[in-house]
């Protein structure tokens, strides 16, 4: 098996440019997966090979099809950037925390580096880990600021972390008082965070009826509508009912991914934020239709 899976990786080294595994590795170091590109890539590859081949037993090939390609994009991309998703937003939640304590050791009387060494000891979840990562870099000789340079660019993906690290930056260069710096940042993020949260709260409503309409009404509508054309099917009148089915099910998955981008920018301002949505969508609106497809209403 070692052979196997080190000649897999070797083919896929092989196809996919340098450049490519290079950024998706960074893309796995960011989502704190410990795999090699290729590694990963052909685990999810395995993944939605098992998944098509289960399908593939009850259901006909270009479920199968569907499957794999839905599984694979899943593990390759979906699940890294779920876990990226949460770990930011647990160090954001922790940040304006994180800072009043460097600000509180500060005006104790010690130095930044020395507060900084002293935070990596308190429980901040993801972000403790950031300052562990940026208190080695300092300890084997790279200067304080770039080693948060580091720091913030390791999460540009986070546009509340990257532009309080980089503020954080400019004022120790230019010899601000930093706990005063660090305790209107923290105010800051404190702030911004609050309106994120009532952004989301006030778009609930919204957001419920993208889910209600695209993954179960619009589906359960579709799939009453192919069973009716089954029922209406006769000797004398015969309708395509699977080609019409296939272009039904591709309108849910279509509907689904348009109103989990509609989802993303209606909450977080961005369609990259509704990956996550089309893909929940998507996978109620198949699993709804193709459970009222298999009822036999013509009875």
């Amino acid at each position: 098996m070692p052979g196997v899976s080190s000649l897999f990786i070797r083919i896929i080294e092989s196809i996919v440019p340098k450049r490519w595994l290079r950024r998706y590795e960074l893309f796995m170091y960011s989502a704190g997966l410990n795999f090699l590109a290729a590694e990963y890539i052909m685990v999810s590859l395995l993944v939605g090979l098992i998944g098509a081949l289960v399908v593939y037993m009850f259901f006909p090939a270009p479920y199968a099809v569907v499957t794999f390609l839905a599984i694979f994009v899943f593990m390759a991309f979906g699940y890294p950037y779920w876990r990226i998703t949460k770990r930011i937003e647990d160090m954001e939640k922790m940040l304006p925390d994180a800072f009043f304590y460097l600000a509180s050791s500060l005006r104790a009387g010690i130095s930044f580096s020395e507060a900084l060494e002293e935070l990596t000891t308190a429980k901040f979840g993801a972000l403790t880990e950031e300052f562990k990562k940026t208190v080695a870099e300092i300890k084997k000789g790279r200067p304080t600021i770039e080693a948060l340079k580091a720091f913030a660019l390791r999460n540009r993906k986070s546009p509340v972390l990257y532009r309080s690290m980089m503020i954080i930056i400019e004022a120790l260069e230019r010899g601000a008082p930093m706990s005063d710096v660090l305790v209107y940042v923290g105010n800051d993020v404190r702030e911004i965070l609050r309106i994120k949260q009532e952004r989301k709260a006030s778009t609930g409503m919204q957001t419920m009826f993208f889910i209600i309409t695209s993954g179960f009404i619009g589906p359960l509508i579709l799939g009453i509508v192919s069973q009716v054309m089954v029922a209406m099917s006769t000797s004398a009148m015969q309708f395509p009912v699977d080609t019409v089915r296939m272009i039904l099910l591709g309108f849910v998955v279509l509907q689904a991914i348009v109103s989990g981008l509609g989802i993303g920018v209606i909450r977080e301002g961005k369609y990259s934020a509704g990956a996550k949505y089309s893909l929940l969508l998507a996978l109620m609106g198949v699993v709804v239709f193709q459970g009222v497809s298999s009822l036999n209403i013509a009875m």
